[in-house]
């Protein structure tokens, strides 16, 4: 009996790695200045501070949403010139990819697609809030996912090695 050349065709596309962007969007946005209008009459050389973090989690089978969260907190000497709080989305359809590249995908690939569209909402905001613009630099989200992967594997390590000491 011949196998069915467009069913083996089907199986074969159904193992492939497929990754698509559906759907970008703010799930959350803050912004304060609470030293204002005071702060105006500062000399403008703030100290910016970025604070960002990612999570994601399984919507259905396929997809994923991916929350890339960044603080952009501006101080003048010990003033807060503005706070930006923003969690920029994104669902993402994966499907034929498991395990580490999965969590690479996830945990670097989507925040570097979503990184752009939260940086050009902060500026819109902070400009919005009458400060000069702000052009956050680019983030290597490839380097950030290797270290806290590499603290995850030290933080095993270290307590495999504390139970190995009680036994």
């Amino acid at each position: 009996m011949a196998e069915n050349p467009q069913a083996a065709a089907g199986n074969e596309n159904q193992n492939q790695a497929q990754f698509a962007l559906q759907r970008i969007y703010v799930k959350d946005l803050s912004f304060e200045s609470p030293n204002s209008p005071v702060v105006f009459q500062e000399q403008w050389k703030p100290h910016v501070n970025l604070d960002l973090n990612t999570a994601h989690t399984k919507v259905s089978d396929n997809q994923y949403e991916v929350v890339l969260s960044l603080t952009v907190t501006a101080k003048i000497d010990d003033k807060v010139a503005y706070i930006v709080e923003i969690q920029q989305a994104g669902v993402f359809l994966v499907s034929g990819i498991d395990g580490p590249q999965l969590g690479q995908m996830l945990g670097a690939y989507c925040p570097t697609i979503l990184f752009p569209y939260a940086r050009e909402a902060i500026d819109g905001v902070v400009n919005k809030g009458s400060f000069p613009a702000l052009m956050l630099a680019p983030v290597n989200f490839d380097a950030i996912y290797a270290q806290a992967l590499q603290r995850k594997q030290e933080e095993a390590a270290g307590e495999a090695g504390a139970e190995q000491k009680t036994h």
